[in-house]
């Protein structure tokens, strides 16, 4: 099916909306397959889902390289791909409710906090975080004691949306808010510019969808989550 659908949300195809919108630059390949840097995200999108675009899409890729796929239908690839995951998210849209910080100090992260942001994701495994990631836009963290324990971001960009991603809070200070409370402040920052918040969750993941329920968000769509391979 192809993305170029009038009909189409902006958000039925993020990756494709965003690498042709405000992420175009980011963008490597052509009108049939696109993908941001692998450094960056591992996020690709295709025109369609001919032969002709996977393709495309296989020429972009690296032996090891991996491409997550969100897509409102199922995907079956051609032979030369693998399927490494199959799964199902939901896709949540609104503003996060107002959240007061009483008094933790929120900060904005940067290139001299990949490491420790790097360390926080491999060990609370919110979506995928490269070096870069930070680079997609802006990224807040919580300090205890000079060890970054929260942290929170923007990802894709399509049209006039905005994607928080990385909501993680180490396990030793968890049930302290500072996960509602990183979420409104970078809803804030969001809206503040005249974007929509949205996010994307596993559908198996209920208690995050409660939370973000509990913080205003509903759920707009449920999405394909595909990771394929090549094959050796």
């Amino acid at each position: 099916m192809s993305v170029y659908n009038n009909s189409s949300h902006p958000l039925d195809y993020p990756i494709w909306t965003a690498l042709t919108t405000t992420h175009q630059a980011l963008a490597e390949g052509d009108a049939r397959a696109r993908r941001y840097p692998t450094e960056v995200t591992p996020f690709a999108a295709m025109a369609d889902t001919s032969p002709e675009s996977f393709a495309a899409l296989g020429a972009l890729m690296s032996p090891k390289d991996i491409a997550v796929l969100f897509t409102p239908e199922a995907v079956t690839p051609p032979a030369e791909f693998k399927v490494a995951l199959a799964d199902t998210g939901e896709q949540m849209i609104g503003t996060p409710i107002e959240t007061p910080t009483n008094g933790v100090d929120i900060v904005t992260l940067g290139a001299d906090d990949v490491p420790a942001m790097m360390e926080l994701t491999a060990l609370t495994k919110p979506g995928p975080f490269s070096a870069r990631t930070h680079e997609l836009g802006t990224f807040l963290g919580i300090r205890v004691d000079g060890q970054l324990v929260a942290m929170i971001g923007e990802r894709m960009k399509p049209a006039q949306y905005t994607e928080i991603t990385a909501v993680c809070v180490h396990p030793s200070h968890r049930g302290r808010g500072y996960g509602q409370m990183l979420l409104s402040a970078i809803s804030r920052q969001i809206v503040s510019r005249g974007e929509i918040p949205f996010l994307h969750v596993f559908t198996s993941n209920h208690s995050a969808i409660a939370l973000y329920r509990r913080q205003g968000m509903e759920i707009r769509r449920r999405l394909h989550v595909t990771v394929l391979k090549k094959e050796d």
